[in-house]
């Protein structure tokens, strides 16, 4: 018999299937239940507001229907965002070639090993994923030791030399600080 989940999942992906977007996520946190849906992997942009809202209101109408859930939820319909949290195989795979950081669970974590891993997703297949740390290491995790893992979105471009947040000076302190002539009447 099929969980809660998977009844939602069932009923849930011909609908997106219908659509032309793919159905990213079903989970239930307390009295949420949030299904994630994304536009195909490839795809140029991400999901509209109107590809949202139609999908919301096909979505609900279909619950309403079929009532998979037993107890009262809270329908949250959404786009993964930029920063996708990975929790699936399907997930890893759909993402290689993005910038992603993954906490490891503490007993996947051996002889005081890193918890934390950064870098590109190079593969992935049904049990692990391959990431290309900064050192040019690659290194191989089992998705069922992950606790927690995202894509890295890359907000705007990187600062010139000088430029950066560290650096207090500007223009107006520059104008400011250089000496002003003095004028003397004759």
């Amino acid at each position: 018999m099929a969980t809660e989940l998977e009844r939602v999942r069932e009923l849930v992906e011909p609908i997106t299937a219908d659509l032309d977007i793919d159905l990213y996520d079903v989970e239930r946190r307390g009295q949420t239940l949030r299904i994630t849906i994304d536009t195909p992997p490839g795809s140029d942009g991400g999901i509209s507001l109107d590809d949202l809202s139609l999908a919301t209101r096909l979505i609900s109408r279909e619950l309403d229907h079929e009532d998979p859930i037993s107890s009262a939820y809270t329908l949250e319909v959404t786009s993964p965002g930029l920063e996708r949290t990975l929790r699936t195989a399907a997930h890893f795979q759909r993402e290689v070639g993005k910038d992603i950081t993954v906490r490891l669970a503490g007993h996947a974590v051996i002889d005081g090993g890193q918890r934390r891993v950064d870098g590109r997703l190079v593969a992935a297949d049904d049990t692990t994923a391959t990431i290309l740390e900064a050192d040019g290491v690659e290194r191989v995790v089992n998705i069922a030791d992950v606790d927690k893992a995202r894509t890295i979105f890359e907000w705007g471009p990187k600062p010139k030399p000088g430029k950066g947040p560290g650096n207090t000076k500007s223009k107006q302190n520059k104008q400011q600080s250089t000496p002003k002539k003095e004028q003397h009447q004759s």
